[in-house]
């Protein structure tokens, strides 16, 4: 398919960009990652006024320097790519602070669209923003968005298209900072003549004067003269000023969006606090907040054990009822491998992932998990980390896997370290899906919380060995606080959709292929000469019964299979004539702290290396063997 236009967004975290996104592409995405890079990438196409436009949703970020992953897979899109246009989304509510990024998108001279967001919020909080003098003074197409509701998403794409068929003129920018540092750029750009790095003339030696590493590094391999011209000119403007020439132009880029914002906005404060504010207050308060939070979280897993075991029970009497009770080596085959495998996964999936996903996705898009990162912060500085880590911890309860990778956001390896480490303990949606469909709707509830309570006190012992014995500090933080919305039903589902459908593509067909072979296995008694030979683990150890042995490898290649295939190895639906509630609460408590996947051990070699990955999964799954021993001999004394 020819595409006619390529879009960028790009803009600050918690600003609507994937918001806008999933308006313009609606479930057409395609999601993966940046090549050679963890960060991930989101794509897809919109027809617009009979134009394919391909739509680029680049990391949420604050500025376009080398600090992490997301800022160089940004900067080098939409310099050394040249998309047609950069659609900058901004939070009209927080207009200076995403100004100071605009202010270096057009330092790139590209074509660039604003998508002021949020007005409909900032009108609440009584912030009045001029459009026409803001676009007048940056140059730039200005477009006020709710993108919540899909109100100016469209207007941003025909704003696009005017851009990109006038791009030489809509590249000049207006911008000037102070006359010092004007007239050294201007210096440098005149030694940079010639100099082709792939970079825009001006943003180079501005980033030149700053002293930015990668430009200084790709330029000083073939001109290290220029390097000299920009030492000197960047020690002038420090001697100036008695200030480092990067903190210079820094300080003038906030100047400059100080400015603009006195001209274009106008602030009226209302006379008392929104539900919002109030809401907002009481969630970051030094002890309802924590109420709050453990409420919240104590509620999702209460109504998921709940759900998930009441819909589990519909579909199986569903299937049941047509059961043809035929006997015979292809009818079992057929049946209880295949037909069982897929109504078991059909529950779980409905029952337990998908409403995880939507329940998450609510939880993203109201503003609330940054709450819980600020409130995190000090209890995860016992660990060694901050409540930046929080965030993918909180991913993990989705999925290890993106978790490992968000662990990115950490600014040390030491602290990537720890947070991987700890986010492959928290127990994902696989495992929640055995812990709460097993124990929790067979056992009883308070019992699958007391398998979380015992992973989140292995979580934080180890997170305090590994913080005593790894070298380093965790540093501080500074986090920005979203304003409190009403989720978008239509994003949240389009969110959730897109998270679930790897599972309905892959491990669906996956599941049901390994129950059938499952089956096949316990028919011609295979399965019980692997699972004999697991016997003293998984029967003298862990007492558990021998046909366990076998699901324990299965597992590893999805977690979410387990419960399925439990069924299926025992030869019966009824878990509870095959398995003891203390054999069920050892077999999700070993489930829950050995090694998630197949799919986190290549994120843990891709972000650690084989050595550290090596030393995750051989230990996770030490631990869970070791625990779960223990654990059986201590419930036969007290249940």
């Amino acid at each position: 398919m020819k595409v006619d236009l390529v879009v960028a967004l790009a803009g600050n975290a918690n600003v609507g960009k994937s918001s806008i996104f999933n308006q313009l592409t609606g479930l057409g995405q395609i999601i993966g990652n940046w090549p050679g890079k963890t960060v991930e990438k989101a794509e897809g196409v919109l027809l617009h006024h009979g134009k394919h436009i391909k739509i680029i949703d680049l990391p949420g970020i604050y500025s376009l320097s080398t600090y992490s992953q997301e800022e160089i897979v940004s900067r080098e899109y939409i310099a050394l790519e040249h998309p047609d246009v950069v659609v900058n989304v901004v939070d009209a509510t927080s207009l200076e602070r995403n100004l100071f990024f605009t202010l270096q998108l057009l330092e790139m001279g590209t074509p660039l669209v604003i998508a002021l967001n949020l007005v409909d919020v900032a009108k609440k909080k009584g912030i009045t923003i001029n459009e026409i003098k803001l676009q007048r003074l940056l140059n730039a197409p200005v477009v006020p968005t709710i993108a919540t509701k899909g109100i100016g998403v469209h207007e941003i794409v025909d704003a696009a298209i005017e851009q990109a068929a006038k791009r030489s003129s809509a590249s000049k920018s207006t911008i000037r900072y102070g006359p010092e540092i004007e007239t050294r750029i201007e210096k440098l750009e005149r030694v940079l003549t010639g100099v082709n790095i792939g970079y825009p003339l001006r943003w180079t030696a501005i980033k030149l004067l700053e002293g930015d590493s990668d430009i200084v590094n790709k330029v000083g391999e073939k001109h290290p003269d220029v390097i000299v011209a920009a030492n000197i000119l960047a020690g002038e403007i420090s001697e100036i000023h008695k200030e480092p020439c990067s903190t210079v132009i820094s300080s003038e880029r906030y100047a400059v969006a100080a400015r603009i914002v006195k001209e274009v906005q106008t602030f009226k404060e209302s006379e008392k606090p929104s539900m919002g504010e109030l809401f907002d207050e009481l969630s970051m308060h030094s002890v309802w907040g924590y109420v709050l939070m453990f409420t919240t979280m104590l509620s999702i897993l209460m109504f998921m054990s709940f759900f998930g075991g009441w819909l589990s029970e519909i579909v199986r009497n569903l299937f049941e009822s047509v059961n043809p009770h035929m006997t015979g080596f292809l009818p079992d085959l057929l049946w209880n491998g295949g037909v069982v495998g897929f109504y078991a996964t059909l529950s779980v999936a409905l029952g337990f992932i998908l409403p995880f996903y939507l329940i998450l996705g609510v939880l993203e898009d109201s503003g609330y998990l940054p709450k819980i990162a600020y409130l995190m912060d000090r209890p995860c500085h016992t660990i060694g980390l901050h409540g930046k880590a929080c965030i993918p911890l909180l991913l993990a309860f989705g999925c290890n896997v993106p978790a490992c990778v968000g662990c990115r956001i950490m600014e040390t390896k030491r602290d990537r370290f720890i947070a991987i480490f700890l986010s492959t303990l928290v127990p994902c949606s696989a495992r929640t899906v055995v812990i709460l469909g097993l124990v929790g709707a067979y056992v009883g509830v308070q019992w699958a919380l007391l398998l979380y309570i015992i992973d989140f006190i292995l979580i934080f012992l180890i997170g305090r060995i590994l913080n005593r014995f790894l070298p380093g500090k965790s540093v501080g933080i500074i986090m920005e606080m979203p304003p409190y919305r009403l989720p978008s039903g239509k994003v949240v589902v389009k969110q959730a959709w897109n998270r679930f459908k790897p599972f309905l593509m892959t491990a669906l067909p996956l599941i049901i292929l390994g129950s059938i072979i499952i089956e096949a296995m316990r028919i011609t008694e295979i399965l019980y000469l692997v699972s004999n030979a697991l016997s003293p683990i998984t029967v003298v150890w862990l007492g558990l019964p021998a046909f366990t042995g076998f699901l324990f490898i299965f597992g590893i290649l999805r977690k979410e299979a387990a419960l399925v295939l439990l069924m299926t190895a025992a030869g019966t639906v009824d878990i509870r004539s095959a398995m003891s509630p203390v054999q069920m609460i050892v077999f999700a408590l070993v489930i829950m702290i050995y090694v998630p996947c197949v799919a986190t051990i290549a994120a843990l070699v891709r972000e650690t290396g084989w050595k550290k990955a090596g030393l995750i999964t051989l230990t996770e799954v030490g631990l869970a063997i070791f625990i779960g021993g223990i654990a059986f001999r201590l419930l036969n004394v007290f249940m």
